[in-house]
């Protein structure tokens, strides 16, 4: 049975969430740290388990989300945004965001060190909650919970230039399609030795595909994949 002052204390957070749960003692085992278990005589459970469903249920959200949203995407981009979304840095900051670790039941070791501030424990309680809210609801109300401020991230990510390798894309699409991988060829150089610009084709089943310029070969064949990927229709052009 929980006491009052802790059941107010985790209506602030239901507030924040926009969710209040039918068994609030799920809500309480979900931010309740293995630390914490240790050093209580009383039977308790920490949110471990929570946190191994959570991470699923978050999965699934955001992946069935790309599928939808990004229909030309390649399973490795979207696999790559999941992976940047679903991730330590980026559930941390989503917990920070709802002051998640003042509601934390940690043991005396974990609160001394600032355990209400580490990153692992954060997102790992952020995992939690999600599985807590989907084991008292159902994934729909999961789904109109997370996907609001997990879509913002997606977006962040899917536009971001260091996720989409368009060479890794274009290769995957080849292989499938064609049964063979991209040639890249430097059809030309300009340019003091300082300051190089190259020109690169690309070529699948001997036909040029796509063309880009940059100040390094790997820049070039970037966009060269870029430029085929559009030929493509794979990504929308300008």
């Amino acid at each position: 049975m929980l006491s009052t002052e802790r059941t107010q204390e985790l209506a602030c957070l239901q507030k924040q969430i926009g969710y209040t749960f039918r068994d609030i003692s799920l809500l309480n085992k979900a931010l309740t740290h293995k630390s914490y278990v240790n050093e209580n005589s009383q039977p308790l459970k920490d949110n471990e388990r929570f946190e191994f469903l959570g991470d699923s249920v978050l999965d699934l959200i955001v992946s069935g989300y790309m599928i939808k949203a990004f229909p030309n995407f390649s399973e490795g981009t979207l696999s790559k945004i999941r992976a940047a979304v679903v991730n330590e840095s980026c559930l941390t900051e989503l917990a920070r965001q709802i002051d998640l670790g003042k509601y934390l039941l940690l043991g005396k070791g974990e609160e001394s060190s600032g355990g209400r501030e580490k990153n692992s424990l954060l997102a790992n309680a952020y995992e939690a909650l999600a599985g807590a809210v989907y084991f008292d609801s159902d994934l729909e109300t999961a789904l109109n919970i997370y996907l609001p401020v997990l879509e913002k991230e997606i977006a962040k990510y899917a536009e971001t230039a260091r996720f989409r390798d368009h060479k890794s894309e274009l290769q995957e699409y080849t292989q499938t399609h064609f049964n063979g991988i991209p040639n890249y060829k430097i059809v030309n150089e300009k340019g003091p030795a300082h300051a190089k610009e190259f020109e690169v084709v690309v070529l699948v089943q001997e036909i040029i595909r796509g063309r880009g310029n940059g100040k390094s070969k790997k820049e070039a064949e970037q966009a060269a994949a870029l430029s085929a990927l559009k030929s493509f229709n794979l990504i929308p052009k300008d």
